[in-house]
């Protein structure tokens, strides 16, 4: 089993609730709830978000398909590249359309945390485990 590893690992302060890092944290939880190793998934989020400076849904939203398959082969994210960049596209458009490009909506939207967890597992390749990631530290700050 792998260590989880934490928003502060990555550089993510989550602590002000602050939208980027929030985004971040859910850009982070995203790749590492894929059956691929930790270490492998940090390093896929900091080629995208350090690196090429992808740190919001706008921001990611202007990438192309294949731009985001060599971020993610750069990290040696490999085995699901192609269909994690298309499900990180889809994340950021059904964010920006739906939500303003911001994790705070999706909050106001929702009822409690039980709903805004159901929202969150409406993106396409957010299942159990990405929610279960993401709300192990951010829940403190939304809810």
């Amino acid at each position: 089993m792998n260590k989880a590893i934490s928003a502060h690992e990555l550089n993510i302060d989550l602590q002000g609730g602050e939208e980027t890092a929030l985004f971040k944290w859910l850009l982070a939880s995203f790749l590492m709830g894929k059956r691929i190793q930790g270490a492998i998934a940090a390093k896929a989020y900091q080629v995208i978000v350090e690196q090429h400076q992808r740190d919001t849904p706008q921001k990611l939203a202007h990438c192309s398909h294949r731009q985001l398959v060599v971020m993610l082969g750069q990290a040696h994210y490999v085995r699901y590249d192609e269909s994690t960049a298309s499900r990180l596209l889809a994340l950021a458009h059904k964010l920006n359309a739906e939500y303003d490009g911001k994790i705070g909506n999706i909050v106001e939207a929702s009822a409690d945390r039980q709903a805004f967890e159901k929202r969150l597992g409406e993106f396409e390749g957010i299942g159990p485990k990405t929610v279960e990631i993401f709300m192990r530290e951010a829940a403190a700050v939304l809810f």
